[in-house]
């Protein structure tokens, strides 16, 4: 393993991130904000508690994974698809480096980025709601397991991209109404029971579920289903970064 090559393609992409910091971690925890401010804060206090948790805090573990979905997805892509654009990906490719090598070193960065902002909010949400994590370390395992999965989704849009427009369709076309409908802002368990069947079929429900069993102990599927589902995934998107590196899938040619 040639942890020097994998040392210099990190921190060349964490050095970004320190470039373009307020677009990089400014603007998502300032939009964050924004919502805990209105759906914390103004509608919150006129709902109900739903599972016996006040809703200003029942909404942050959705809040977070939402962030951290659409954050870990466009660092990843866009980490991936800037030196496919400029033309460096071949000096990359005709280094001594491995595929694996070149994997960890732009999805570790791009996961990395993606846990600091989603501790940032976690502590910025209590300047403006009281809440607890009952489970902390299965917190951190969520945390941990959805940035990397993400990055390594990412890591394949910014690959499969051909334009700059196609690496915001998935995060705000797909991933960001999936966040949307899969139970950041309410449990459903408040949908009809036709609903409450075709919303299993969303796969951010899991992760949202599951992160917020992490915190208050209650949650609309099993904890167990939740991390079941992170890791086949996981294992799908290391299975589909393979075949990437296997055939060289718009990296050769």
């Amino acid at each position: 393993m040639n942890f020097y090559a994998i040392r210099a393609i990190y921190l060349f992409e964490l050095a970004r991130t320190w470039r373009t910091l307020l677009q990089s971690i400014a603007t998502p925890v300032i939009s964050t904000s924004l919502y805990f401010v209105v759906f914390g804060s103004a509608i919150g206090a006129r709902m109900e508690a739903m599972h016996g948790i006040p809703y200003a805090a029942f909404i942050i573990p959705g809040l977070i994974m939402m962030a951290l979905l659409t954050e870990s997805i466009s660092n990843a892509s866009f980490g991936i698809y800037m030196p496919r654009y400029s033309g460096t990906i071949y000096e990359v490719l005709s280094a001594p480096v491995s595929y694996v090598e070149i994997v960890i070193g732009y999805v570790g960065a791009a996961a990395t980025k993606s846990i600091i902002l989603g501790v940032i909010i976690l502590v910025t949400a209590r300047l403006f709601v009281d809440y607890e994590i009952q489970h902390p370390l299965l917190m951190a395992l969520f945390l941990v397991l959805t940035a990397v999965t993400f990055c390594l989704f990412g890591f394949i849009i910014g690959i499969w991209a051909d334009g700059w427009e196609k690496l915001q369709i998935v995060p705000s076309l797909i991933v960001m109404p999936l966040a949307f409908l899969g139970g950041s802002f309410y449990s459903i368990e408040m949908l009809p029971p036709l609903w409450q069947k075709i919303t299993l079929f969303n796969p951010v429900v899991y992760l949202i579920s599951g992160f917020r069993w992490s915190f208050y102990g209650v949650s609309d599927i099993g904890v167990g289903v939740s991390l079941a589902m992170i890791f086949g995934f996981l294992v799908l998107c290391l299975g589909l970064v393979w075949w990437i590196f296997r055939t060289g899938y718009r990296l050769k040619n």
